[in-house]
C-alpha cells in the first residue's frame, strides 16, 4: 500500500475576535496549532445605564496589533500564509458612513436598548399576525433591534448610514475594502431568511420587524468562499501579505462545534467560555424554545442549536476578583495563571461541595428566568470556605447546562451518547470531571483547545480545496486528546442533588425573587448608582 502523500507546508491565519480578547493564530493542514497570539481587550464601555458600546476603530487597531506581533515572531513563515480567515463574537453592530468611516460607537450584543414601541405593520398585517398570535413576537423583535434605535434616536446618523455590518462584516471590509458577510455569521436582528441565512425575500413579514433598508446590507457569500483579496492599506495596518485571500468562516460557536469535529446530533458540544453554552448541529432549523431559533452552522447547510448560560465561566472571573487576591498574588510571583491555583484550591473539596449549591443567574436569563431570576448560593455552613464556593461555582454552570442539553436532548428526539468539550474552562481538569458525572456520559476532549480559531480555518481548508469536504476535514484536522469517564459514585450523587434539588431551586426562590425587585424598585436608594 503506498504510503499517503504528506501534508502541503501551507498555513491557514486565523483571526478570533471575542468577548475578552482578539487572538491570532497560524494552524497548519493537520489542524495543529502552530503558533498563537491573545491580545486582551475592553469589551465595551457604559455611556449610559444599560448602554454597551466600542469603537469599531478600537476593535481594528487590536486586530492588528495581534497580526503585527504573531507575525513578527515568525517571519520565516509568511510566505507560508495562504489564505486568512476569522471568526467573532455575534451581535456587534457597526455603522458605517459612504466612505467606509465609523459614523458611532459599535453596539454590543450585551446592550440592553430598546427602541420606542412604534406601529410597525400596516392594519391589515398587524390584524393577522394578531390573528396567528405572533404581533407581540414581531413588535419585540422591532423593539430590540439596534437599528430601529439608531433611526428614531439618531435620523441623522441613519440618514447617512451607508452600511449596518456585524463585527465580522466590519474586519472584511478593513481587511479587503468590500461589503461582505459570510452566512455563517449571518444572525442577528437583521432581515435574514432562517433556512439559508442569505437576506429574506422580499414579502417576508421579518422585514416589519427589522425595516433596513436593503443597500445598507452586505452581500451573502457561502462559508470558505473568497471574500477578496488583502489590500495594500491592509498590509500596511495588520502586517498580513498583500494579496492573499480572505475566506468566509462562521460566528464563534458554530466554528467550536465544527473545530471540536462535531457534525451530527449525536453528539453534545459544551462551550466552557465566557458565556458558556450546549450546543447541538441539525440538518433543520428546529426551535428549542418558542422564537429561540438556532443559528447558521459553519458547515453550510446546518443549523447549530444553542441554550447560553450568558455568564457561564464569567463567573470565574468574578470569583477571581471578589475572593481571589491571594491566588492572583502567588499566581504572579510564581509565573502560573491564577486560574491553576484555584484548581489546587478544590483538591480536597468533595463533590456536591459539602452540601453548598449555586444557581449560577448572576444576570437575566432569557432562557431559565424571567426578568426577575437572579443568582443564589443555599447550603452555608461554619464548614465551608472559599474552596467549597469555587468548586460550587464550576458545579452550578454545569447543572445549567444539563438543563440546557435535557431542553436540547428533547427536542431533537435524540439523546448525546458523548460530548465534547473546549473554551478556557476546560483547563480545569475538576470541571471536565464534573461534567463527565453530572451529564452520566463520557467527555472527549479536544487537541487543540482553540477549537473556534480551527473551525474557521477549517471553512478555509474546504473553500479552497484541501478537503473535498467537510467530513474529511474533520477526519484530517480534529484529534481527542483525551476521554473523561464518569465516576459512578459521583454520578449518583451528582443525579440526586440535580433531581431533588437544584431543579427545583428557581421555582422555589422566584416568589422571592420578585418581592426583592418590588422592594427595591420602590427605594432605589438601595440601588448603588451605575458606574
Amino acid at each position: 500500500m503506498k504510503p499517503a502523500s504528506p501534508p502541503p507546508p501551507d498555513l491557514i491565519l486565523v483571526f478570533d475576535a471575542g468577548t475578552q480578547s482578539i487572538r491570532c493564530a497560524l494552524f497548519d493542514l493537520t489542524g495543529a496549532l502552530v503558533d498563537m497570539v491573545k491580545v486582551p481587550i475592553e469589551p465595551y464601555f457604559v455611556p449610559a445605564p444599560g448602554f454597551h458600546e466600542q469603537h469599531p476603530k478600537y476593535f481594528w487597531q487590536k486586530f492588528c496589533e495581534a497580526s503585527q506581533q504573531l507575525l513578527a515572531r515568525n517571519p520565516t513563515l509568511r510566505e507560508r500564509i495562504k489564505a486568512v480567515t476569522l471568526t467573532t463574537q455575534r451581535g456587534v453592530y457597526v455603522y458605517l458612513d459612504k466612505d467606509g468611516k465609523p459614523l458611532r460607537p459599535a453596539i454590543h450584543w450585551l446592550d440592553q436598548r430598546m427602541a420606542d414601541p412604534t406601529k410597525f405593520a400596516p392594519f391589515w398585517l398587524e390584524y393577522g399576525l394578531k390573528a396567528i398570535g405572533l404581533y407581540g413576537v414581531v413588535d419585540t423583535l422591532n423593539r430590540k433591534c439596534f437599528s430601529n434605535w439608531v433611526r428614531q434616536q439618531q435620523p441623522e446618523i441613519w440618514a447617512k448610514t451607508h452600511k449596518v455590518l456585524l463585527l465580522s462584516g466590519f474586519f472584511h471590509y478593513q481587511l479587503t475594502g468590500g461589503f461582505a458577510e459570510s452566512r455563517g455569521a449571518n444572525f442577528g436582528y437583521l432581515p435574514v431568511n432562517r433556512k439559508d441565512f442569505g437576506w429574506a425575500e422580499k414579502n417576508d413579514i421579518i422585514w416589519y420587524a427589522f425595516p433596513i433598508e436593503k443597500e445598507k446590507l452586505s452581500d451573502i457569500v457561502v462559508q470558505g468562499e473568497t471574500i477578496g483579496k488583502i489590500t495594500k492599506k491592509a498590509s500596511e495596518e495588520s502586517g498580513i501579505p498583500e494579496g492573499i485571500p480572505l475566506s468566509a468562516g462562521s460566528c464563534d460557536k458554530s466554528c467550536e462545534v465544527l473545530g471540536s469535529g462535531t457534525l451530527t446530533p449525536d453528539i453534545g458540544y459544551l462551550s466552557f467560555g465566557t458565556c458558556a453554552t450546549v450546543n447541538a448541529v441539525t440538518t433543520k432549523s428546529v426551535d428549542l424554545l418558542p422564537y429561540l431559533p438556532p443559528y447558521p452552522g459553519a458547515v453550510p447547510g446546518t443549523y447549530c442549536t444553542e441554550i447560553p448560560i450568558d455568564r457561564g465561566f464569567w463567573m470565574v472571573s468574578w470569583f477571581k476578583e471578589q475572593f481571589g487576591h491571594k491566588e492572583v498574588v502567588l499566581a504572579a510571583e510564581r509565573g502560573v495563571s491564577p486560574e491553576s491555583l484555584f484548581e489546587e484550591m478544590i483538591q480536597n473539596i468533595p463533590p456536591g461541595s459539602n452540601g453548598l449549591m449555586l444557581q449560577p443567574y448572576w444576570s437575566p436569563d432569557r432562557v431559565y428566568c424571567d426578568e426577575y431570576g437572579k443568582g443564589a448560593v443555599i447550603g452555608f455552613s461554619d464548614r465551608h470556605t472559599r474552596a467549597h464556593l469555587y468548586r460550587a461555582i464550576l458545579e452550578g454552570i454545569i447543572y445549567a447546562l444539563k438543563d440546557g442539553a435535557r431542553i436540547t436532548t428533547d427536542k431533537l428526539g435524540k439523546p448525546f451518547t458523548k460530548l465534547r468539550v473546549s473554551g478556557g474552562g476546560s483547563h480545569s481538569r475538576t470541571a471536565l470531571q464534573i461534567t463527565a458525572d453530572v451529564f452520566n456520559l463520557p467527555v472527549e476532549v479536544p487537541s487543540v483547545n482553540e477549537t473556534g480559531m480551527l473551525g474557521a480555518a477549517m471553512n478555509a481548508a474546504v473553500g479552497l480545496g484541501y478537503y473535498p469536504d467537510y467530513e474529511s476535514a474533520v477526519a484530517g484536522m480534529t484529534h481527542i486528546r483525551e476521554v473523561i469517564h464518569p465516576i459512578p459514585r459521583n454520578r449518583d450523587l451528582y443525579e440526586q442533588l440535580y433531581e431533588r434539588v437544584y431543579r427545583k431551586l428557581y421555582k422555589q426562590l422566584k416568589p422571592l425573587y420578585k418581592d426583592l425587585a418590588d422592594i427595591t424598585t420602590r427605594y432605589p436608594e438601595l440601588i448603588p448608582p451605575a458606574k
